[in-house]
């Protein structure tokens, strides 16, 4: 028996034990002193009040722009840190001027909105996120979550870096500088455009509350631009709040599939040409070899579902193209799975570069179709226009010059059907005799004005969001919506 080796084997033992023991020490102390700063022990409440700027994720003007900004002229919010819940009431006004980018612009005048989150069983990691990355809301994560920490430094400032595993696998790393106050609070959240997103929260300007310290300052990012940038005016610690889970039941989230059971709504729009319904609509076209379909939007379950249902319609046949009306986060987040099937993408020439970087970035934490798969994207691409035809179908891609809702928007129009399939420069109203609005989106107004340079002959309309009443959007009701005659 060879002891030597075993009493180097066991001193090596000891020595990683003790490294474990003094670690676990270390991170309840920092924890502590950090807890004792922040005054996190006594705070079970908070309310605080700030103005500043909320930016959509995905909605950027062009692939190299930030998410587009609003202003938020007032906002609230509650935190509950023992249920834990959270309540935001804010009054959103309209950031960019002109209009750029996506996200429900235009805004006309204020436009209240309000967000509860009520942690439960069920509630997904990605809403908690909300109050755990709060730094009072850290310390009591990481006390929780068996957290380990490090020292580091960054841009020349030293940290103890605290991290503990969220429940999706990812880590979630706080980094809290010499007085005991965390600047940052970083983790990784899937997103199927962006894969295993960086989503991270700065604070800063840290004030004192009866005892408790709270940042003036807040900055969140994701996908490395902000989505939100606040100022904070007032703090009221411990005070009583009511956080109450809303009414009614909302529907599913945007890139759910339905139930199976529901089936998937379609229409034959003509001999060869399908609309498909239940998300997002696509079109899938019967050319003599293969298919094509307009649209890969939302999520990889809703192309999913697209692909399966215009196999069906069309058999025998495989999809060789899917045409990307533009490059946001909902028009584009089917489009890996597309790529996976085997479709070249068709997409506006100012997108290529930016898809390719998009769908090489890793999806680690829910891993889709095109991670496994692993398969080369390839892409055709669109300046101002082009032609696809098999000889009997025609279908002509045209670029939306000027439009302010996506520098690359581009709309398919067949000229034999007189059908044009568009995305977001009109959406239709719920009610198809709704009054006009009182002003004309800008967004529309450019599709009226590309129509009409065009000359493109329309009779039917297919808004990628089709109205809830699956109606038939002619150009009648286009031009009744912005007030005049057809």
């Amino acid at each position: 028996m060879n002891t030597g080796r075993i009493t180097r084997f066991a001193l090596a033992a000891l020595l990683s034990a003790l490294v474990g023991v003094a670690s676990a020490q270390d991170v309840k102390t920092v924890l502590a002193e950090a807890s004792k700063a922040l005054g996190a022990d006594t705070l079970n409440t908070v309310e605080y009040s700030a103005t500043g700027f909320d930016y959509v994720l995905g909605q950027a003007y062009n692939p190299s722009s930030p998410w587009p900004k609003f202003i938020n002229k007032t906002y609230t919010r509650a935190i509950d840190f023992k249920t834990p819940a959270s309540k935001v009431d804010r009054v959103r006004m309209q950031g960019e001027n002109p209009p750029r980018g996506g996200g429900l612009q235009p805004v006309i005048g204020e436009q209240p909105q309000s967000q509860t989150i009520i942690i439960g069983p069920t509630t997904p990691w990605v809403q908690q996120l909300e109050i755990w990355m709060m730094p009072h809301a850290f310390v009591k994560a990481a006390a929780a979550k068996n957290a380990t920490v490090k020292s580091q430094t960054v841009a020349g400032k030293r940290y103890s870096v605290v991290t503990f595993t969220g429940d999706n696998k990812a880590l979630v790393n706080g980094y809290i500088n010499d007085q005991h106050l965390i600047d940052k609070v970083e983790t990784w959240i899937d997103s199927p455009y962006l894969g295993d997103m960086l989503f991270e929260s700065s604070y800063s300007n840290y004030r004192d509350f009866n005892g408790v310290k709270f940042p003036m300052k807040i900055v969140q990012k994701q996908g490395d631009y902000p989505i939100f940038d606040l100022t904070v005016s007032d703090v009221k610690v411990n005070a009583p709040v009511a956080i109450t889970a809303p009414q009614g039941r909302g529907g599913p989230p945007a890139g759910a599939a339905p139930a199976a059971a529901a089936g998937v709504p379609t229409e034959k729009l003509a001999d060869g040409v399908f609309l498909i319904l239940g998300g997002y609509a696509a079109v899938a076209v019967d050319f003599k070899d293969y298919i094509v379909v307009i649209e890969g939007p939302q999520s990889e379950a809703r192309a999913t579902q697209i692909i399966t249902e215009a196999k069906k319609l069309i058999p025998g046949k495989p999809i060789r193209y899917v045409v990307n009306t533009h490059h946001h986060i909902d028009h584009s987040s089917g489009l890996r799975t597309f790529v996976a099937e085997g479709a070249t993408v068709v997409t506006h020439e100012v997108n290529k570069p930016y898809y390719e970087k998009l769908f090489a970035l890793p999806h680690t934490l829910e891993p889709d179709r095109l991670m496994r798969e692993k398969r080369t994207p390839t892409f055709e691409t669109v300046s101002e226009k082009k032609v696809m035809t098999d000889g009997n179908h025609v279908v002509e891609l045209h670029h939306l010059k000027g439009s302010g809702h996506n520098e690359g928007l581009i709309v398919a129009y067949f000229p034999k059907e007189k059908i044009l399939v568009e995305a977001d420069a009109f959406n239709p109203p719920a009610q198809p005799n709704a009054p006009p609005p009182p002003s004309v989106s800008p967004y529309t107004a450019n599709l009226i004005e590309s129509i009409d340079r065009l000359k493109l002959d329309v009779q039917r309309i297919i808004p990628i969001h089709y109205p809830a009443d699956n109606r038939n959007v002619s150009i009648g009701e286009l031009m009744r919506w912005v007030g005049r005659a057809n």
